[in-house]
């Protein structure tokens, strides 16, 4: 996909030419281009040639060859403007310009179904929650490797708990204490938290184990089987199938 102008760049060179790195303007993640390998030896081999036949002319002499030669391609930190323009054209289809902001941004910061970058997308908050679940993946993948699995479920339960006692915004996924009646960012009303009282006297618990009335233990409901065991049909989670009313839970 075509963009209308390069990002931010620097030219390097490791002894093999010049070459571009070109930043994504949201995360910064560098793309490198390749340098002109074939050119800077041809260029290398052929001054090294003329330098030594101009050498061998007493009238000429050394500092008159290395002026008349120019700069060493294997140093150099100069690229001119088709040079950069090639260099741009190996890694331009690792970005995408959002047509909203005018950020250049690699794919990793590009919302593919809404043709936006990420920070622009309509769907931001499914995207925050989508990379959150990814996160929470390969922590626990890390932890089970390292046999500390015990304590990424007790962080993890006491994350849920905070979370069944706070305010989310369904636009751009801003937490917020319980009772919030508006997203501080952003404006939109915030969905608070499902009430869950106690069974026994019915005085809301906030995500408590026991009821802070009573003392009663407070049970998680259990979660609705995926498939009715009586039919197969899927559920989609309600108390009873779709298809043939059987209770679910």
């Amino acid at each position: 996909m075509a963009t209308s102008r390069m990002p931010r760049y620097d030219i390097r060179n490791d002894g093999a030419g010049p070459y571009a790195i070109f930043y994504c303007d949201t995360c910064n993640r560098e793309f490198r281009s390749n340098p002109d390998l074939a050119n800077t030896v041809s260029r290398d081999i052929g001054k090294a040639a003329m330098g030594g036949f101009l050498r061998k002319i007493p009238i000429v002499g050394s500092s008159v060859a290395d002026s008349a030669l120019g700069e060493d391609p294997r140093y150099s930190y100069r690229m001119n403007p088709d040079q950069l323009q090639k260099a741009w054209g190996q890694v331009e289809v690792h970005f995408r310009e959002c047509p909203t902001c005018g950020k250049l941004v690699c794919l990793s910061d590009w919302d593919a179904q809404s043709n936006v970058c990420n920070e622009d997308s309509p769907r931001l908050g499914e995207i925050s929650e989508a990379r959150g679940e990814q996160a929470g993946a390969a922590i626990k993948g890390f932890a089970s490797a390292f046999g500390l699995d015990k304590f990424v479920q007790q962080a993890s339960n006491a994350m849920e708990q905070a979370a069944a006692n706070t305010a989310r915004c369904p636009q751009d996924g801003t937490l917020a204490p319980a009772g919030t009646k508006f997203c501080p960012n952003c404006g939109t009303p915030m969905v608070q938290p499902a009430a869950q009282k106690c069974p026994k006297c019915g005085a809301e618990t906030k995500g408590a184990k026991f009821c802070p009335e009573c003392g009663t233990k407070i049970e998680a409901p259990a979660a609705a089987p995926a498939n009715c065991p009586n039919c197969g049909a899927e559920t989609k989670g309600p108390k009873f199938c779709p298809e043939c009313g059987t209770k679910l839970v």
